[in-house]
């Protein structure tokens, strides 16, 4: 690829230099704001809009995020195919793409189309408005809540609203339109084969996480070796190897409530399995006071009241203290054998049957009461443990696969991100690019991350006229 571009200088906090024969406008030169109410009623086809999908019908959106649809339609804005949707409490996290159909809009998203479809091609701007660097630079115009990063870069639960008016003032490059159109075949073509890639890595892990999850399953309620096989009153079990022992949890294990020592880290059981110190993690909220943590010592077994259902359940490697809604215990049996029992019961969604959750997917386990009465079948001591070494092998070897795999998607989004910025701010020359015939491929980004939509305000301020 040769690059034949003269360069100007810019003075733009995500971009120093754009080729010399691109233009550096405000937004408002470039794009409007679609200012079409949905009264009366034009259309009952409700959008949602999300860092992690796009533009999406409501109905396909997966995860627990935003706001359930207003009843009364006439609270909505009408957004059309090909607008460019950004959310002005979200952008910031990426919270920006282009839609495929026209429909019903949350007021707190801006619906924006080309002054001059001959000069504008939405899609390149819809690529400049998923760039990282880009998102970052719109941080100081926002107001309200931030935010806590992912280890990728992404930043979730957002609620920094930038005014449209401030959004219009943001300077943004405009190459011609040929070389807008060039820029999009082309990303189109180099995001579908990284895409393709971080699909295929992201299947692998679902299948290795798969397997691990049914191979505890299987031998903390089977063992190590064949046997005869009992009725159980346990339900969700129907059958137990002869020979077992049946009880509630309370009598295998207990509850304390420590004093949190001196100078403790903050520990978080999070839904992997694991737990971790939030100094080394991004995961979890820091309580309002120190008064209301407990202490944890190593070699606890944390049970997370909230996250139950997720697999929220581990031996903690660290003294430290964590919050309430974790019960913090102690074992009269082998404690790994037990943990991974409790694992088993959130992956066979013992849990969720179980539980009455208090949002979308969740389970409220903190009542110590509904947990301790919990059932468990286990056989003895020797037994768990051997059980116990047999799982540890195959987590350990899983766990290990999926950290590789988890790292070359992380570099595949890195490539993905320099490839998207070198071309929209002409880093690269791409105007005699051969682009090839390729199976287009979507961003599959993960669905189940936290992301807030922030839908629940009916109106925002009345902006500006440009």
């Amino acid at each position: 690829m040769i690059n034949k571009y003269q360069y100007q200088n810019v003075s733009e906090i995500w971009v120093d230099k754009i080729p010399s024969h691109w233009e550096m406008l405000r937004l408002k030169r470039i794009l409007q704001i679609r200012k079409e109410k949905n009264n009366p009623v034009v259309t009952d086809f409700i959008l949602s809009l999300t860092a992690s999908q796009g533009v999406v019908p409501v109905a396909e959106k997966e995860g627990a995020g935003g706001n359930k649809p207003k009843d009364d339609l006439t609270k909505y804005s009408v957004a059309r195919k090909n607008d460019l949707l950004v959310n002005c409490m979200n952008v910031v996290a990426g919270s920006a793409g282009v839609s495929k159909w026209d429909g019903d809009i949350s007021p707190v998203y801006y619906p924006l189309y080309p002054r001059d479809n001959d000069n504008c091609n939405i899609w390149y701007f819809h690529y400049l408005f998923r760039l990282l660097p880009f998102q970052r630079s719109l941080l100081g115009l926002g107001k309200g809540i931030l935010l806590h990063e992912s280890s990728t870069g992404k930043l979730n639960t957002v609620r920094m609203r930038i005014s449209m008016d401030y959004l219009n003032n943001v300077n943004l490059p405009l190459p011609p339109r040929a070389e807008q159109d060039k820029i999009v075949a082309y990303l189109n073509w180099k995001t579908s084969m990284i895409n393709k890639m971080i699909s295929s890595k992201k299947r692998e892990i679902k299948l290795l996480k798969e397997y691990k999850e049914s191979a505890i399953s299987y031998f903390v309620t089977h063992g190590l070796t064949e046997t005869e096989m009992r009725p159980t009153e346990i339900y969700w079990l129907h059958e137990v190897p002869k020979g077992w022992s049946e009880t509630k949890l309370k009598y295998l294990v207990k509850k304390h409530k420590r004093e949190v020592p001196e100078n403790a880290e903050l520990l978080i059981c999070s839904n992997s399995g694991d737990v971790k110190k939030r100094g080394d993690s991004k995961l979890g909220l820091v309580a309002s006071s120190d008064d209301i943590y407990q202490g944890v010592q190593r070699g606890d077994l944390l049970i997370h009241g909230m996250d139950t259902w997720h697999g929220a359940i581990a031996i903690s490697d660290y003294d430290g203290m964590c919050t309430p809604v974790v019960h913090v215990c102690t074992c009269n049996q082998s404690k790994r054998f037990v943990a991974y029992y409790l694992k088993m019961m959130a992956y066979t969604k013992v849990y969720k049957a179980i539980s009455n959750g208090v949002r979308q997917n969740t389970s409220d386990f903190r009542s110590w009461d509904k947990v301790a009465n919990l059932l468990i079948a286990f056989p003895d001591f020797e037994e768990q443990e051997k059980i116990a070494d047999y799982i540890d092998v195959i987590v350990s070897a899983v766990d290990n696969t999926i950290a590789d795999y988890e790292k070359q998607i992380e570099q595949l989004h890195e490539m993905k991100h320099r490839v998207i910025l070198d071309a929209v701010t002409g880093g690269v020359d791409v105007r005699e690019v051969l682009i090839p015939n390729y199976e287009f491929v979507e961003e599959d980004e993960d669905a189940d991350s936290e992301e807030i939509e922030s839908e629940d305000k009916d109106e925002v301020d009345e902006e500006q006229e440009d």
